[in-house]
């Protein structure tokens, strides 16, 4: 008689993870931008990552801090003289309010809403969300034990409206994501919208997660902040990833009312201790001397924004200006038959251009792409011109 396999020690004690955890997936823009990667020659018009070098006086105060042994832990929120310069910076740009005693100082801007949401959320509360978003934060909010709650905007030019927002209010709802200027859309809020967004939610006791990481990166109209119209109710993010392409530096600010603040760095400090100190030096370059960094860069993305825009309606998509950042989320024309996803794949192998299917962004986003133009104007044009022959020869009488 065959033996029966040794149970191993262990095995019977060994408890399950969270089911929380297990029903989570990797990012949809990782996971197809890991599966086109092998495609020899590949054009990738996927992830959010400025093509510009972090600024020279930038790199050279990390490269100082490390010759000047800058390499022990900080204060758990950040160094002081970071913190208060951080503060000038937002205040200065978006008027905002906060002092010194409301900053963190997190490892970017995704260390900031996972602390945030983690402090604020309770088992059964109700997050509202802008649909399609950034994938960030909903597996976020499930790990709390909370829920998200989405508003479809593919029907209001990717912006939330006071409609939909007083559609979507429950006695459950703890929080409203504001991230705007979006990705994967581009588009933002002006003003008058921020305010009639803000006089739906004013005195409700709802916080709004404002996440303004690319705040400077705004084509025609400078950002506005919805954190003065609602100032006790509004905690910001932000970093400096975008607007000084200083992404692998993992610097971000998370900035909130301070009792509220003071409850968020336990959990900082029981998750980092603190950001690199290398880093903070650098980041301390950056909000200082380094306030216009962004100027050059946001001129050069508003190009490429008119010229991409201007190929990929010629090849009949439907197409919603950005307002900022640096993304087109693209419709599908009705002569593509495919989904976004078959369609991407097939972009991908045939023309080797890859963006990233729309349902790594919303459940409505089968007949959507988002299109990264944080690229050189050269690969731009190539991969325009290698999308725009494909167009041609796979659905030619149509385009």
């Amino acid at each position: 008689m065959m033996k029966q396999k040794k149970e191993r020690k262990g095995d019977s004690m060994r408890k399950p993870i969270r089911p929380e955890l297990s029903a989570i997936k990797i990012s949809g823009i990782r996971r197809f931008n890991s599966e086109i990667s092998d495609i020899d020659g590949i054009l990738k018009l996927t992830l959010g990552e400025p093509d510009f070098d972090t600024p020279e006086h930038v790199k050279q105060a990390a490269i100082n801090a490390i010759n000047d042994n800058f390499t022990n832990y900080t204060n758990n929120a950040g160094t002081p003289e970071l913190v208060s310069a951080a503060a000038n910076y937002f205040n200065e740009k978006y008027q905002l309010g906060f002092t010194s005693e409301e900053v963190i100082v997190t490892i970017g801007a995704t260390e900031a809403i996972a602390i945030a949401l983690e402090t604020i959320l309770n088992p059964g509360d109700e997050v509202i969300l802008p649909d399609p978003i950034y994938p960030g934060y909903e597996p976020l909010i499930h790990l709390m034990g909370a829920i998200p709650v989405k508003v479809d905007t593919t029907e209001s030019a990717f912006k939330l409206t006071p409609a939909q927002l007083k559609s979507a209010l429950s006695k459950k709802t703890k929080a409203l994501i504001l991230p705007y200027p979006s990705n994967p859309t581009g588009v933002t809020l002006s003003e008058a919208e921020l305010r009639e967004l803000a006089h739906v939610l004013e005195g409700t006791g709802i916080y709004v997660l404002a996440d303004e990481i690319y705040s400077e990166l705004t084509y025609d109209k400078p950002h506005t902040s919805i954190r003065p119209m609602l100032k006790e109710q509004t905690i910001v993010i932000n970093g400096l990833s975008k607007s000084h392409a200083m992404i692998g530096f993992r610097i971000g600010f998370l900035m909130a009312p301070k009792p509220l603040l003071q409850e968020m760095l336990k959990i900082h400090q029981y998750t980092v201790t603190c950001a690199s100190s290398i880093s903070q030096k650098a980041a301390f370059q950056a909000v200082t001397k380094g306030k216009n960094d962004a100027f050059q860069m946001r001129s050069e993305y508003k190009t490429r924004a008119g010229f991409v825009h201007d190929r990929l309606v010629k090849m009949g998509f439907h197409v919603i200006p950005p307002d900022g950042a640096f993304y087109f989320f693209v419709k599908l024309p009705d002569f593509v038959t495919e989904s976004a996803y078959d369609f991407a794949l097939k972009l991908a192998k045939v023309a080797k251009v890859a963006v990233v299917p729309g349902d790594a962004f919303s459940e409505k986003g089968d007949r959507y792409f988002r299109l990264s133009y944080a690229a050189s104007l050269n690969t731009l044009t190539a991969a325009t011109e290698s999308m725009a022959k494909f167009m041609s020869e796979e659905y030619g009488e149509n385009v």
